[in-house]
C-alpha cells in the first residue's frame, strides 16, 4: 500500500511541477512564447529579461507553489504510513521529499510541453520552504546576495542552492534535523548545478549575461 502512495506521490508531485508557469504568464501577458526568446528556459530568469520584473516574480510566486504544494499533498498522502527497510524507515519525510523532487523534475522537464522547462531554482526553494524554513531562508539570502553582488542570476543561483545544502550539514549533525532534508538539499542543488552547466562555462568564458540584460 505505501508503495503505491509513492508512485501517487511522485505522479502528483510531476505533474504539478510539469505546469509551465512561465510560459503560461508570458503568454497571458505578451502573447508570446518565451521559449523563444534568450535561453529558451521558461524560468523566471528568461520572462525577467524579455517582459519585466513584474511578470518575473509572478513566475517566481507559481513555481515556489508548485515545490511547496509538492510536500503538501505529499503529506496528506502518506498520512501515518511507516514502513521499515532494513535500518531505515520509509514514511512521512521521505515522502515529502520524493514528492518535491519530483516537482523539480517536472518543472526541468515538464510533460505537458515537450519536456522544455526552467532549471528548477524557485520549485526547488519551494518545497525546501515546507520541508526546512530555516534553510530555505538562508538560501535565499545567499542567493539575492550572490546574484546582486556579481550581477548573474545564474551564479547567485548556485551558491543559494549549495548554501541552502551547507546550512543543513550542521543542522543535521548537531541539531537533530531530518537526514531526510540533507538528502533533498544535496540533490536538488546537484540538479541545479548540472542545469547551469552552460551557464557556467560562459562564467568562466566571461559571456554570461548580467541581471538586466534583455534578451
Amino acid at each position: 500500500m505505501i508503495i503505491a502512495k509513492f508512485y501517487l506521490i511522485i505522479m502528483i508531485g510531476y505533474l504539478l511541477g510539469s505546469i509551465p508557469s512561465g510560459l503560461i504568464v508570458s503568454r497571458w501577458k505578451a502573447k508570446l512564447d518565451i521559449r523563444n526568446f534568450g535561453s529558451g528556459k521558461t524560468g523566471a530568469t528568461n520572462v525577467l529579461r524579455k517582459l519585466g520584473r513584474k511578470p518575473a516574480l509572478m513566475v517566481i510566486g507559481l513555481d515556489v507553489l508548485k515545490g511547496s504544494l509538492a510536500v503538501v499533498f505529499a503529506g496528506i498522502i502518506i498520512g501515518a504510513d511507516f514502513m521499515l527497510i532494513g535500518e531505515f524507515g520509509v514514511g512521512l519525510l521521505l515522502a515529502q521529499v520524493v514528492g518535491a523532487l519530483a516537482a523539480i523534475a517536472g518543472h526541468i522537464w515538464p510533460v505537458f510541453f515537450g519536456f522544455r522547462g526552467g532549471r528548477g531554482v524557485a520549485t526547488f526553494f519551494g518545497g525546501l520552504i515546507a520541508l526546512s524554513p530555516v534553510a530555505a531562508v538562508f538560501g535565499t539570502e545567499v542567493l539575492i546576495i550572490g546574484a546582486g553582488l556579481s550581477g548573474f542570476v545564474s551564479l547567485g543561483s548556485i551558491a543559494g542552492a549549495v548554501g541552502a545544502y551547507a546550512i543543513l550539514v550542521p543542522l543535521t549533525l548537531w541539531n537533530a534535523f531530518p537526514v531526510e532534508y540533507l538528502i533533498y538539499a544535496m540533490a536538488g542543488s546537484l540538479l541545479i548545478i548540472y542545469m547551469h552547466r552552460e551557464n557556467i562555462r560562459r562564467l568562466l568564458s566571461g559571456k554570461e549575461r548580467r541581471l538586466g540584460e534583455k534578451t
